[in-house]
């Protein structure tokens, strides 16, 4: 099964975010998503899990149209998807164990000691095993990061969808982040869809980039093809140059 998004439209007041979105994301695949600030890409994803309902379209996932679910389908959907927030949004208050650990014991369906393994084991994924008594205050920015991934990979979900996972960090970090994403996919055997506006990341990570644009995506294509656009709006925002973006729109 995949992930799919038909004519999917979402507006706040007066300003249109979504206008009729399309995108496909294949069993498998690691997609990234890009685009200008406030172009939406994370209003996108919200809509998968239905942390934001759209006026129109229809968002599937594993065949099951997400707008019809019931309360109760909708909390057995989320559990086979892992979401990494872009802050982490991780407890100040909670260790990292506790934090990692507060996903599985909501669903009550593992021991005590079924959730202590699991929880090192994720840790230990993300290399952070060593680090589960520690406060969020404690670490690093980008060792919340890993944290915030920990967390998400925890319940073993089907689906990745990450939030500007290097978002603020340093280019060594971010670069451990990008691996830590292409491990995800070969180890656990995730889809994942990854919104960014870091090129280096999307070009490392993604099997296909699609770039979302006036409330569609303008084009979907692998780095390569990417790469190699004419469409003056996609070369314009992977070479940094307005000039061609103004020009085009």
């Amino acid at each position: 099964m995949s992930i799919v998004l038909a004519g999917v439209r979402k507006a706040f007041g007066e300003k249109v975010v979504l206008d009729g979105l399309d995108l496909e994301i294949l069993d498998g695949e690691t997609m990234a998503v890009i685009g200008a600030s406030g172009s939406g890409k994370s209003v996108m994803l919200k809509t998968i899990v239905r942390l934001i309902v759209p006026e129109a379209g229809q968002v599937t996932v594993d065949g099951l149209e997400v707008g019809g679910l019931t309360q109760e389908q909708m909390y057995e959907l989320r559990r086979h998807v892992g979401y990494v927030f872009q802050f982490a949004a991780l407890f100040d208050s909670m260790t990292v164990f506790d934090n990692v650990a507060m996903g599985l014991r909501r669903t009550r369906t593992m021991s005590e000691a079924q959730i202590n393994d699991r929880v090192l084991e994720s840790l230990r994924l993300v290399e952070m095993n060593g680090y589960e008594d520690r406060l969020p205050s404690q670490i690093s920015g980008g060792q919340r990061k890993r944290v915030g991934l920990a967390r998400a990979i925890a319940t073993r979900p089907k689906y990745l969808l990450y939030d500007e996972p290097t978002s603020g960090l340093d280019p060594v970090t971010t670069a451990v982040i990008d691996e830590l994403i292409q491990r995800m996919a070969r180890e656990l055997n995730v889809t994942s869809i990854v919104v960014t506006h870091d090129m280096r990341s999307a070009y490392r990570i993604a099997d296909r980039i699609a770039m979302l644009w006036a409330g569609r995506i303008r084009v979907v294509g692998t780095p390569d093809e990417i790469r190699a656009s004419s469409d003056p709006v996609v070369k314009g925002f992977i070479e940094g140059r307005p000039d061609l973006v103004q020009e085009a729109a």
